[in-house]
C-alpha cells in the first residue's frame, strides 16, 4: 500500500466487520488485514463495534461466607477480651522463643517484628498466635491497647 493512501480503505473496514462477526481476536483481525491492532481497537471503537457482555457468573456462597468469616469484627473483639481477661499486666516481658524469620512467617506464628528492619538480628516473634489474630497473646495487648491504657502508660 502506499505512503500517502488511507489506513481504512471501504474494503479493509468490509473486512474489519466481517472478521469482527466471526468472532476473531483484534490480534487476528489485524493480522489478516494488515494493520496494528490498536489500529483495530481505535477502529471498532470508532465504528461503535463493541462485543455483548458476557454474563458473569456470581461469586460462590462459600467464598463470601470465607471472607466475612475472616474479617468479622465481633470474632477479632471476643479475641481481644480473652487476650485482656488473661490478667496479665501490659507491662510484662514478653518472650520470644519460637523467632522466626521472614520465610519462616506463617498464620501459626506470631507477626511481631523484632528489631529494626533491615539489621542483621531482624525477626518476628513466632509465638503461637490467638485464634483469629495475627499476634500472640502478649503481642496482642500492646498492639491492641484500649485508649486508657494509652494514656496511663505514655504519661
Amino acid at each position: 500500500m502506499p505512503m500517502n493512501s488511507p489506513t481504512w480503505t471501504t474494503e479493509r473496514i468490509d473486512l474489519l466487520k466481517s472478521h469482527f462477526e466471526a468472532g476473531l481476536s483484534c490480534r487476528q483481525i489485524a493480522a489478516s488485514i494488515g494493520v496494528s491492532r490498536n489500529a483495530v481497537i481505535g477502529k471498532l471503537s470508532r465504528l461503535q463495534l463493541t462485543r455483548r457482555e458476557l454474563e458473569v457468573a456470581p461469586r460462590p456462597v462459600r467464598a463470601a461466607r470465607e471472607r466475612a468469616r475472616k474479617s468479622n469484627p465481633r470474632l477479632q473483639y471476643q479475641a481481644l477480651q480473652a487476650v485482656y481477661d488473661n490478667g496479665q499486666p501490659v507491662e510484662a516481658p514478653i518472650a520470644s522463643e519460637h523467632r522466626c524469620s521472614l520465610f519462616e512467617l506463617s498464620e501459626q506464628r506470631c507477626r511481631w517484628p523484632i528489631n529494626t528492619p533491615g539489621a542483621e538480628d531482624f525477626c518476628f516473634c513466632g509465638n503461637v498466635p490467638e485464634d483469629g489474630m495475627p499476634y500472640c497473646s502478649g503481642h496482642s495487648r500492646l498492639a491492641y491497647r484500649s485508649g486508657s491504657r494509652q494514656r496511663v502508660l505514655r504519661g
